[in-house]
């Protein structure tokens, strides 16, 4: 006999992981934050490392993320998760370490910490979310702010001549010999968000075998940083993001 679903039964096609708490996020609407939060938990949930997973939080707009990953989290400096990371996974060396690092943190004031953490090969995975801006410091320029870009402190646009060029950290990095996989994505189309998660999974899997650093650099947007919209901000990111940050793997063992 067939089964017969009911007007009062519904078929259930998603369910929040167990890793996410049911904390409100403070995220701009539109923020990338969220929807990054969301699949790097659901690839801990379904690869059941829940309780083998530590994260590092820096300053910056995720500097809550404890709050919604229901996982242990141990908070860190700006520009120091990765130190902090690496201070972990050698004291924990069993365990699944990342850190989650926006741009003025990685690519500004962790430079040294970046850079040394990969050239070592500390085996983490290292979570980089580039909206070419301070958003949580009031939209002040980055390093990776784009060329004519208009910030608080850009409101001209940014001229090189002045203070340089963006500068490609995702790049720079996997040339050095402890970078395992490095790879650039997004999370602003479905397609996009699950090359995301395909490339976290990928990530984990590499960190078990001990492979060395694992970097994915995600490409997001800041609505509120950026005075638009967020369908506007989509927009904005493809058309002049993209071309500057290409998608894709960087270094891959494949």
């Amino acid at each position: 006999m067939e089964n017969v679903v009911t007007k009062n039964e519904m078929e259930i096609v998603y369910k929040k992981p167990k890793t996410i708490t049911d904390t409100p996020m403070h995220y701009c609407p539109g923020c990338g934050h969220g929807v990054v939060h969301k699949i790097l938990m659901e690839v801990i949930d379904e690869l059941g490392i829940q309780d083998q997973t530590i994260g590092i939080a820096p300053v910056g707009c995720a500097v809550f993320a404890y709050d919604y990953m229901n996982i242990d989290m141990q908070e860190a400096a700006h520009g120091r998760a990765s130190a902090v990371a690496t201070g972990v996974r050698r004291v924990l060396p069993d365990k699944y370490v990342f850190s989650y690092q926006g741009d003025g943190d990685l690519a500004a004031i962790g430079t040294g910490e970046t850079i040394h953490t990969v050239n070592r090969g500390e085996n983490i995975l290292m979570l980089f979310i580039n909206n070419g801006i301070y958003g949580m410091t009031g939209g002040q320029m980055a390093p990776t702010s784009l060329i004519g870009m208009k910030t608080t402190t850009s409101p001209y646009g940014r001229d090189a001549a002045q203070v340089g060029n963006p500068i490609k950290i995702t790049e720079l990095i996997a040339q050095l010999p402890g970078a395992y996989y490095v790879t650039r994505q997004a999370v602003h189309t479905t397609q996009a968000v699950r090359k995301l998660k395909k490339a976290i999974e990928t990530s984990f899997k590499y960190q078990k075998e001990k492979k060395g650093t694992c970097f994915i650099e995600v490409v997001s947007n800041c609505p509120s940083g950026w005075k638009m919209t967020p369908v506007e901000a989509n927009v904005w990111l493809e058309k002049n993001m993209f071309p500057v940050y290409p998608l894709g793997d960087i270094k891959s063992p494949k």
